[in-house]
């Protein structure tokens, strides 16, 4: 066979998208910000195949929904920039906004995939993301002495992105969509332990609403299935866990303990008490700017001053560790009201799906948006909401991935000669 015939059979449109999708559920856990490279850089090109009309772009009305409360939460960013006379200083920080800005236009290109397709990428990606994340989180614990962070670099993203993957292999399994489930309940006990060896309790709390959320949602095909199987497997995952995370999670039950003990006393010099310094700094910061904030760069100011002058500490951060009050800190009640506001309406959407859907693709990708909603808002109350690169590459991905399985239509592709295919999402 010709090479080069071999080569375009690999790169149709829709084969990339096949390869794009598995990189974007793939990486988060295990190579970290690889994510934002590969969304972003695909986002990029999708603009270009669009101005060349290479792809059309999909006007599905809940994409649209959210799409109008992204956009809208970005202009408050913006707008709290231009009223605090910090557009200079809040740029850097702007330009992280591009993630967002991309969403219709990757969801335009991402939907020309079949969505059985997307949806059997979604859980074989998760499921082999989730066992990525385990080997890296026993090698980073065990012989690294240190929390499991992944591929990406810091405790709680990891831990996010994969409870992420966790629920997609629940997900998975009890929809019905991925016949193969042999490696999915394993999949699932791996991520849990990787989540475990992180150390991130905020998410540990995430896992259990998450999981509930999923086994409500399949409910239905739960009481079709074998009760005695499922209490079986639900044994021995939960000794499993119970064996294998009771020296960590005792361990950093004591460390809350103690800095409860030591926050009593007034000492924040601890985990608990820094995020408790940090919410008082950050009320009073939102007192003194209640509408537009005082802009992303004065932030990190702000908390250095607020350290010094109530607490007598040299301390310094990127954000609140919680994510509305960042918000509120940096975009003012604008900013704070439209970042709820795109949960809110992703929200919505799945839940209009999880009603009058009996699809098992549509109610999947209706799962993916619950279950995203679910972690990121768990997750953002002691830590990151969005604002954190991989962070906001991932929950692109699944809302974009999600909104399309639920409630959108497969586009056709615009008729283009065989030269023209290039690498987009």
């Amino acid at each position: 066979m010709n090479p080069l015939l071999s080569i375009k059979r690999h790169l149709t449109p829709a084969q990339i998208n096949v390869y794009f999708s598995i990189f974007c559920f793939f990486c988060p856990p295990v190579l970290g910000s690889a994510v934002s490279f590969v969304f972003i850089g695909g986002g990029l090109w999708s603009g270009v195949l669009l101005a060349l009309k290479r792809r059309r772009f999909n006007f599905d009305p809940p994409m649209l929904a959210i799409t109008v409360a992204i956009y809208v939460y970005c202009a408050a960013y913006l707008l709290a920039s231009a009223v605090n006379n910090a557009l200079g200083a809040d740029a850097p920080h702007l330009v992280a906004l591009v993630t967002f800005l991309l969403f219709p236009i990757s969801y335009s290109t991402w939907s020309i995939t079949a969505k059985a397709t997307l949806a059997r990428i979604v859980v074989v990606a998760s499921m082999a993301a989730c066992f990525g994340a385990l080997v890296l989180a026993v090698v980073q614990y065990y012989w690294l002495g240190m929390r499991a962070e992944g591929g990406a670099g810091n405790a709680i993203p990891f831990a996010t992105v994969t409870c992420l993957g966790v629920m997609m292999c629940m997900a998975g399994a009890l929809s019905g969509i991925e016949r193969a489930k042999g490696l999915l309940i394993p999949a699932v006990l791996a991520g849990i332990i990787a989540i475990l060896y992180s150390g991130t309790r905020i998410i540990w709390v995430a896992i259990p609403v998450s999981g509930i959320a999923v086994l409500l949602i399949n409910r239905r095909r739960l009481e079709q299935a074998s009760l005695a199987r499922l209490l079986l497997i639900a044994a021995v995952m939960s000794l499993v866990i119970a064996i294998l995370g009771f020296h960590i999670v005792s361990e950093r039950a004591d460390f809350l303990f103690s800095d409860w003990d030591a926050l009593a006393k007034g000492d924040h010099a601890t985990a608990t008490g820094l995020r408790v310094a940090l919410w008082q700094i950050g009320l009073g910061a939102f007192r003194d700017a209640p509408i537009f904030g005082h802009g992303i760069a004065a932030s990190q100011a702000l908390m250095k001053q607020g350290f010094h002058d109530q607490f007598g500490m040299a301390m310094g951060f990127s954000h609140f560790h919680n994510g509305f009050l960042t918000a509120l800190v940096q975009a003012g009640l604008a900013g704070a009201i439209t970042l709820a506001a795109i949960f809110a309406v992703a929200a919505w959407n799945a839940a209009k799906v999880l009603r009058v859907s009996a699809d098992p693709i549509e109610r999947f990708g209706a799962t993916m948006v619950v279950v995203t909603v679910i972690v990121y808002l768990i997750g953002g109350m002691t830590g990151i909401l969005l604002g954190h690169d991989i962070l906001d590459s991932t929950f692109m991905v699944f809302v974009v991935s999600g909104t399309y399985l639920a409630s959108g239509r497969q586009q056709r592709l615009p008729q283009e000669p065989a030269a023209a295919i290039a690498p987009a999402t």
